[in-house]
């Protein structure tokens, strides 16, 4: 008879440097999420976790129990048709809000965004941040988020709504102050599991994992990692690129500059500052506003329109790539990008009105 898992027994396997296999990391999620682990134990499994080096199979079961423990997105029907657009932080660079930006810019292109994102944890505005700031409030339901979705053709999942067992991780998690496999777990935990992904991950040793889950779960997904370290595709230096089609991970480096006739930019041209401050950026751009961060929104928007697949035919990813920028380039030039965003918080205040009424 099999012993049932224990946080020792896993924290031990951790420290000899030995891997979890699905089950066992799902079993400790799954104490997680229902509160049955203490800050102590929850933080030397983490601490152990990170040492070690985290693994396709330990961030699949992971993410599977916190999905498991989310709370259900309405209306997957429509949700598993569509794209999310998200950067896993952690990069301290400070840049604009570049993927909610590109969001907004795939959406007005025609593809379904279901976007999954929070608050700022280490920069200073989170998606949720700069969405609130530009006039979209947070606290919809669950019901109106998915109805939002198919009426607008792009919705938000706040983590704070969909993910609400996840309250049982804080103590640890700030007593911490470190980064560790719940920095990641965000673009991995749709609750809208939607059919593609196009994902910036900071951590060069992360980047292929999260590629790799997205194949483990036959999805399609366009990982990215800036020079620098940047949780975005920009023209700052070579962008580690992988690929994920037909259960298979495919690693290429694109250079914007050569590769795609983009010109070179600097971090600090994409800088940004308070969630008001960037969505005055964000506004300025879906206007006409042009330079750096024009470029590097729409070069986001393009992964994202590479990975949902739909609006790019063959060729090289370089190719593809550039193709999707002139798509996005043309759907912000006609205004419909300033008309997406413009019905998406019609939609979005008429929601919170009803709720008042009642």
């Amino acid at each position: 008879m099999t012993r049932p898992p224990s946080w020792p027994d896993l924290t031990s396997t951790l420290i000899a440097g030995e891997d979890l296999d699905v089950e066992a990391a799902r079993w400790a999620m799954t104490q997680v999420m229902a509160g049955s682990a203490s800050p102590v134990q929850l933080a030397g499994f983490l601490v152990a976790l990170r040492s070690k080096g985290e693994t396709v199979e330990e961030m699949l079961g992971l993410s599977q129990a916190m999905i498991d423990h989310a709370v259900p997105y309405p209306d997957l029907e429509h949700s598993q048709t569509a794209l999310d657009i998200v950067g896993t932080g952690g990069d301290r660079l400070h840049t604009v809000n570049i993927s909610t930006m590109a969001a907004v810019v795939i959406a007005s292109c025609g593809v379904p965004i279901v976007k999954h994102g929070n608050r700022a944890s280490s920069s200073s505005s989170g998606s949720a941040d700069v969405l609130e700031a530009l006039g979209l409030p947070l606290d919809h339901t669950p019901q109106d988020v998915a109805a939002i979705g198919r009426s607008v053709g792009i919705t938000f999942c706040f983590a704070q709504t969909f993910h609400p067992s996840m309250r049982h991780a804080a103590v640890a998690r700030k007593e911490l102050r470190i980064a560790t496999a719940f920095n990641f777990l965000g673009p991995i935990t749709n609750p809208g599991l939607p059919r593609s992904s196009a994902v910036g991950v900071a951590d060069a040793s992360m980047a292929p994992i999260i590629a790799g889950v997205f194949a483990r779960r036959g999805r399609q997904a366009l990982v990215f990692r800036g020079a620098r370290g940047l949780d975005e595709f920009a023209a700052i230096g070579p962008v580690d690129m992988w690929e994920v089609r037909d259960a298979d991970v495919v690693h290429e480096v694109i250079d914007p500059v050569k590769d795609m006739g983009m010109s070179p930019i600097t971090v600090d041209d994409l800088r940004g500052g308070t969630a008001q401050e960037n969505a005055e950026v964000a506004r300025a751009l879906f206007q006409g506003a042009t330079g750096p961060v024009r470029d590097t929104v729409l070069a986001n928007a393009a992964a994202g329109i590479v990975a949902d697949g739909r609006l790019v035919g063959s060729g090289t990813l370089a190719q593809r790539l550039s193709a999707g920028m002139e798509i996005a380039a043309q759907a912000v030039d006609s205004g419909a990008t300033q008309r997406l965003l413009d019905a998406w918080r019609d939609a979005a205040t008429k929601g919170e009105a009803k709720r008042s009424d009642r």
